[in-house]
């Protein structure tokens, strides 16, 4: 893969605040060039929206649940920092209701899952990085022309030449105001570009309740998708595990709702839309409160302040696809240049 080369030579070493897939982008590009990059995570290991929580024997995607690859720069990235066996090609039969309520396939397209679970990507490019796993990083400092973080802890760290932020809309707005810091056009972009909550809920059978189809984009006032898991590559076992995403405007309604009350209104959509007849020996909750794009926003990608060396990338700036992560990531590393 082509080094980024042409990163100004003034900025040495970067701190980046989050280790998502745009995080991890954005710091193997910018160490290709030379630089020196640490990553700061809040969460005890990298991952993001490529989320994964384990079961008794393997995991179960809770956040994405495949992507596309149609920038072959994204592919040769992959292969190249992660390994051609870290995903492969989901050939689940996908189907979605109409307007009506009908059945219809999915579009016929390549979808793509990590192996043997979405945090095998994330795992292996931060292989490659030094990450700080569990330091939420509470503040920024600019102090002569070099940026010091604060962590929730009371640590510190730096001195840095420049910031990369690649958290969600929400948190990162927080950290600037936080910080006592301006990013030109930054509330007009948080205001304009938010994330919508998600509860996902991960169900375990002892048969498969629907054998009609590997996932379900789903017509309900409650439930929005469904997905065997147990069908995508390398997660083959003796139980089926299926995944339950509700739809955003019920989440954010229902953000601080009981997580055993939100898993039975999940549970019972998912019997209501699927004929589903028998009940699940065991369940898994999460609530993603920073989770989809809003329909019809139109972000610009990634920002840059070359002035403070502060930037945001992620794929909330880039239209919410998980490819959409690594192509901020990489424009913004351009913009650094």
């Amino acid at each position: 893969m082509k080094k980024h080369q042409s990163v100004k030579e003034s900025i040495r070493s970067i701190a980046i605040v989050g280790s998502g897939l745009s995080g991890l982008s954005a710091g193997i590009f910018l160490q290709q060039a030379g630089k020196a990059v640490t990553l700061f995570e809040k969460s005890r290991g990298p991952g993001g929206r490529l989320a994964a929580k384990r079961t008794g024997d393997g995991a179960v995607d809770i956040g994405a649940q495949y992507f596309t690859v149609r920038n072959p720069v994204f592919r040769q990235f992959l292969d190249d920092f992660a390994g051609p066996d870290s995903y492969a090609e989901w050939r689940g039969r996908l189907r979605h209701q109409g307007d009506q309520g009908q059945w219809a396939n999915f579009h016929a397209t390549e979808r793509y899952v990590g192996v043997p679970r979405m945090t095998a990507i994330s795992r292996r490019l931060s292989q490659h990085l030094d990450v700080r796993a569990e330091t939420r990083v509470a503040g920024l400092t600019r102090d002569a022309g070099q940026w010091l973080l604060e962590d929730t802890a009371g640590g510190r760290h730096g001195p840095f030449d420049a910031v990369l932020v690649t958290a969600p809309p929400a948190q990162t707005r927080t950290l600037l105001s936080d910080s006592g810091l301006d990013l030109d056009g930054a509330p007009g972009l948080f205001d304009d570009h938010p994330l919508a909550a998600c509860w996902a809920v991960a169900a375990c059978f002892a048969d498969n309740p629907c054998t009609d189809a590997d996932g379900l984009g789903v017509r309900h006032p409650v439930l929005d998708w469904a997905a065997n898991n147990s069908s995508k590559p390398g997660r083959a076992g003796d139980d089926v595990w299926w995944v339950l995403h509700a739809r955003s405007d019920w989440s954010e309604r229902h953000q601080d709702a009981d997580p055993q009350w939100v898993t039975e209104r999940l549970l019972a959509a998912f019997a209501e839309v699927a004929g589903v007849a028998t009940a699940p020996f065991q369940t898994l909750t999460h609530r993603w409160l920073y989770a989809r794009t809003v329909a019809g926003s139109r972000p610009p990608g990634y920002v840059w302040d070359d002035a403070q060396r502060l930037g945001l990338c992620g794929d909330w700036l880039q239209g919410g696809r998980v490819e959409g992560a690594f192509e901020s990531a990489e424009a913004l590393v351009r913009a650094m240049r």
